[in-house]
């Protein structure tokens, strides 16, 4: 029983699915805490892009 035990300890094979989980999870908390910022961003830049007044030398 001690055996099993220790080589259950020593045992890294989950380590990678477990390491993604955490950085999905800390991906996500991110994006929730910048939700704002980001929406800000995202709406500049789409602005910026298709928008022909701010876009230099087209007129319309």
């Amino acid at each position: 029983m001690k055996e099993m035990l220790r080589r259950f300890w020593k045992e890294e094979d989950g380590f990678g699915t477990v390491e993604l989980v955490i950085l999905i999870g800390i991906l996500v908390a991110v994006a929730l805490i910048f939700r704002e910022a980001i929406i800000k961003f995202v709406k500049a830049l789409m602005d910026k892009f298709f928008n022909p007044d701010k876009i230099p030398g087209v007129d319309e």
